[in-house]
């Protein structure tokens, strides 16, 4: 049986949140010492990014209406996937043009949050 697609969302912010905390816990314990101060700061910007648009999904989950509130979560999805991934990664030692990726993520957040907010528009009858 096919879960409903609010369950399958609820599922992936969950997801976006424990992942987010998992990683900055390895970033602070399994990292330290490992990473250099540059690593160190993308590894903390990239968890911070995670986090908060982990809490954005939620948002957009429970506020979100219509084709524009759909957006907005599969915006924020993306945007911790490329985003953030791109700066765990370089972070770790991938290659300077991973970085590439970077801005992609950022303004697929951006997207997001302007899909957010005209999702939750009020019309005027």
């Amino acid at each position: 049986m096919r879960q409903p697609v609010s369950t399958r969302v609820g599922l992936l912010a969950g997801a976006a949140g424990a992942s987010a905390v998992l990683l900055g816990a390895f970033g602070a314990h399994a990292l330290r010492g490992v990473l250099d101060e540059h690593a160190g700061d993308l590894w903390r910007t990239a968890v911070n990014y995670h986090a908060w648009h982990a809490l954005a999904l939620v948002l957009a989950i429970g506020l979100g209406r219509g084709r524009s509130g759909r957006f907005a979560m599969a915006a924020f999805a993306l945007g911790i996937v490329l985003f953030s991934g791109s700066l765990y990664a370089l972070a770790l030692g991938a290659p300077r043009w991973t970085g590439i990726i970077t801005p992609f993520g950022g303004v697929a957040f951006i997207s997001g949050w302007i899909a957010l907010g005209l999702s939750l528009r009020t019309r005027e009858e």
